[in-house]
């Protein structure tokens, strides 16, 4: 590719993206495997999660990083790995007998593309924060409907509230069919956004950090949400955890602002203390006819 293409093209910018654009188009058909997007994803997971798994092993011996533990006391290492391993184990059990064939048959009936061009730097983060709003309301809907319906809860998003004190594995630790429409809305998103394949990768990598960011128990002091107030972070979801309702965006705040579902900075506070003030606020409301998962969570 030369310089001349992409001044034909007026897309200059996309000099710095281009070498690793035709380095990626080099493996295209190693990139078109049947079998890579669900290992990829589960790998890449496992990847992300292992500096909060040593961030957890450190605070076993050094009591100052359970500081910023938001909700879970402190345990013994044996207790912290049993934890890990047991979810994990759940959640290769899932990828290997759902995620897996699933996105093996969708990756044999998709036509892949591989545009001669890369995306120029500003077209990459624009696509990426379209596909973020737009997975954001979509999983907002989807979240706030399954609370909703008595049926959708108990057969599809049950599993992943039985995790009441979440750390990073728990985000994908849910129902096979969660995990799949998860990956529909993902992949829908991408494809209303129209997104360039470099584009869409990094907004795949991106939303699997922030859930996990959003699951890791933790309120950090350089979490994205802490430098960027639109998003909720984990203070936000721990909160959703805790009590079963309010708070269904995953990443930003606007959406449970708008509809009245935002739970509020007392509430979120509370998750710090194990609960306790939203454990005070449950005595004084029902839940029942805020959320049809009340009984069955046993809130």
């Amino acid at each position: 590719m030369n310089i001349s293409t992409f001044l034909k093209h007026g897309n200059t910018d996309g000099l710095l993206l281009q070498p690793l654009w035709d380095d990626l188009r080099a493996q295209r058909e190693f990139l078109t495997s049947p079998f890579l997007p669900a290992c990829f994803a589960f790998l890449i997971h496992l990847l992300l999660c292992a500096p909060f798994l040593a961030f957890e092993a450190l605070g076993c011996f050094w009591p100052r990083i359970n500081l910023y533990r938001i909700s879970r006391n402190a345990e013994s290492l044996l207790l912290c790995l049993q934890r890990w391993v047991g979810c994990c184990w759940r959640i290769f059990l899932k990828y290997l007998t759902t995620v897996l064939p699933a996105t093996a048959l969708y990756q044999r009936v998709r036509i892949p593309r591989f545009p001669e061009l890369s995306p120029s730097c500003s077209l990459l983060i624009g696509e990426v924060i379209a596909c973020l709003l737009l997975f954001d309301a979509l999983f907002f809907i989807w979240h706030y409907s399954m609370h909703r319906v008595p049926w959708l809860y108990q057969r599809v998003h049950q599993t992943h509230h039985q995790n009441r004190i979440t750390f990073a594995l728990t985000a994908q630790d849910a129902s096979p069919a969660e995990l799949l429409s998860l990956q529909m809305l993902a992949l829908s998103s991408a494809w209303v956004v129209g997104c360039h394949p470099l584009s869409e990768a990094l907004f795949h990598l991106l939303n699997t950090w922030l859930a996990i960011e959003d699951h890791c128990g933790y309120d950090l002091p350089w979490a994205i949400h802490r430098l960027l107030p639109c998003f909720g972070g984990a203070p936000f979801h721990q909160a959703h955890h805790h009590i079963y309702r309010g708070n269904y965006a995953p990443y930003f705040r606007h959406w449970d602002w708008l509809c009245g579902t935002y739970l509020g900075v007392r509430e979120e506070a509370g998750s710090k203390h194990g609960g306790r003030t939203m454990r005070r606020r449950r005595r004084k409301k029902s839940l029942g006819s805020d959320c049809v998962c009340a009984q069955a969570c046993m809130c």
